[in-house]
């Protein structure tokens, strides 16, 4: 446990992002699931936008959400 009051700040700000990061993180996770399950242009036009948001905020690399953008657009033209 820190000592100095800045210290003691440093631990209260991480313990919150760090709840706010894993909240995100969570909420996308179940976007993409119900975008899987059923593959709409609606729900997948939501799942990117959620993607896009999240890297936007660092939740998830640029990388990894192109990635994702990519796949679903694979099933969406899987499906049409």
């Amino acid at each position: 446990m820190p000592n100095i009051k800045s210290a003691k700040k440093r631990v209260q700000v991480a313990a919150i992002r760090q709840a706010r990061n894993k909240a995100d993180k969570t909420a996308l996770k179940t976007i993409l699931k119900k975008a899987d399950a059923d593959t709409n242009a609606d729900s997948i036009k939501a799942a990117v936008k959620a993607v896009d948001k999240a890297a936007a905020k660092g939740i998830i690399h640029k990388n990894c959400a192109a990635r994702k953008k990519s796949q679903l657009a694979k099933k969406l033209n899987a499906v049409s």
